[in-house]
């Protein structure tokens, strides 16, 4: 396995909440005192994965409408680039060899 593989599943890992909630539903099922401490592990486990999407995912905390705008202005970039990369091909600035 590469490391980013083994990355991703710690990640995974950590941020699966299934054995929590299994745990937590143990211990109802038990009645035991452990239920508030599980809990307090659930409430940091969100937490954790909270702090983990919002550092990790840009452009997350922008709207749909500011997301529209951002990407018609990268389109519009793009466009300008490629006019850009046509008219300079057009100057016969640059020898281009064939492809044989």
């Amino acid at each position: 396995k590469s490391v980013k593989q083994e990355q991703e599943k710690e990640r995974e890992e950590d941020c699966s909440l299934l054995p929590l909630v299994h745990d937590i539903i143990k211990s109802i099922d038990k009645d035991g005192p452990d239920i508030h401490q599980e809990l307090s592990k659930l409430r940091t486990r969100i937490q954790e994965a909270r702090e983990q999407v919002s550092t990790s995912m840009p452009g997350i905390d922008t709207g749909p409408a500011e997301q529209r705008q951002q990407l018609a202005a990268l389109r519009d970039q793009v466009r300008t680039k490629n006019q850009l990369l046509q008219k300079y091909k057009s100057l016969c600035m640059f020898q281009v060899p064939k492809a044989s």
